[in-house]
């Protein structure tokens, strides 16, 4: 009996430890959770989880603010209109044009002759053609003709949007195959006949090529060969320079779209022409001086525009965003 009652305090004894211990036990694991549970945020999920928090939190703010700049444009539109002032907004712009059915084609049958470097700015030219057509208050009928080759890969390198283009026909056939050949006229400044007027009708061609002055004559062969109308741009009636008058793809297409728009060649002209030609209205030669030069070379420029020439030579990033490419890049006998 006297064990009995002695053995019973032990077993209370350890009874109350192995209880202690299941609480401490399932103490420690409530805290691993827990701590767990922290550890699985990171300092930069729980900064982007608030500023998650916040973004939503401020969503009615932001939506009140947009409502009051349209609403601040929508007044300043207004305040134009009650003035007599135009508004010149993009979207305005392009309900406003007024398409012309003239047709202005590039021949770009000439891949083969070009290095790749002179294809590359043939594709600048291009994309100059696309964007200045786009924005014009008379735009043209647009193609790109005989396209592949280099031309074809660098745009699907350089430039993938290409084959989202709007207003432009893109064409692996030649121009001649897809249009009747009376409707055209080849744009070449070998052509001894000088366009006066322009004739929304006819599908104007301009040759596609970079070559530094190494195939004179190609674009009027071609035109020759094909039993099709050629032309020059009046450009010797208007306009006096002191460099040579071949003039790059680009040019020629913006005058075109210029003189849609003025009526007016000289006019026309002297809104594209860049300055480093020196370009000046016949009859104020004078001007000139001693530098009056229309020779075609492109190693020896004049001494005043050496510096420029040779900058715009280069396939820096800078070209890319000049307005007008260097005559020298363009040697295409077609224009002029």
């Amino acid at each position: 009996m006297a064990t009995d009652m002695a053995s019973a305090p032990a077993v209370q004894e350890r009874s109350h430890e192995c209880a202690n211990n299941e609480n401490e036990s399932a103490k420690d694991e409530n805290e691993t959770v827990q701590t767990g549970e922290t550890e699985t945020l990171s300092k930069r999920q729980r900064k982007r989880l608030l500023k998650n928090q916040q973004w939503e939190e401020q969503r009615e703010l932001r939506k009140q603010k947009r409502k009051e700049r349209k609403q601040q444009r929508k007044l300043e539109r207004q305040a134009q209109a009650d003035d007599g002032v135009e508004w010149t907004g993009k979207k305005r712009l392009r309900r406003s044009a007024e398409p012309s059915s003239l047709r202005l084609v590039i021949d770009c049958s000439f891949d083969n002759l070009m290095m790749l470097k002179d294809v590359k700015k043939l594709h600048k030219q291009i994309q100059r053609c696309y964007a200045e057509n786009r924005r014009t208050l008379h735009p043209v009928q647009f193609y790109l003709t005989s396209h592949g080759g280099q031309l074809k890969q660098i745009m699907d390198e350089i430039n993938k949007g290409w084959v989202n283009w709007k207003d432009v026909h893109v064409k692996p056939e030649a121009f001649h195959e897809i249009m009747n050949k009376d409707d055209l006229v080849y744009l070449t400044s070998d052509s001894p006949n000088v366009l006066q007027e322009l004739d929304e009708a006819k599908a104007y061609v301009i040759g596609g090529l970079v070559d530094h002055n190494h195939h004179k004559g190609i674009t009027f062969g071609r035109a020759q060969e094909l039993g099709i109308a050629h032309a020059q741009l009046p450009l010797g009636s208007f306009v006096k320079m002191n460099s040579r008058k071949v003039l790059a793809v680009n040019h020629v297409f913006e005058i075109i779209l210029a003189f849609l728009e003025k009526q007016d060649w000289q006019e026309a002209f002297f809104t594209v022409l860049p300055q480093r030609k020196g370009a000046v209205p016949v009859g104020q030669e004078n001007k000139l001086g001693e530098e009056d030069s229309d020779e075609d070379s492109d190693t020896e420029p004049p001494t005043s525009e050496r510096g420029t020439d040779s900058k715009d030579q280069s396939d820096s990033k800078q070209e890319e965003h000049k307005p007008l490419l260097n005559q020298s890049d363009s040697s295409e006998r077609n224009t002029a």
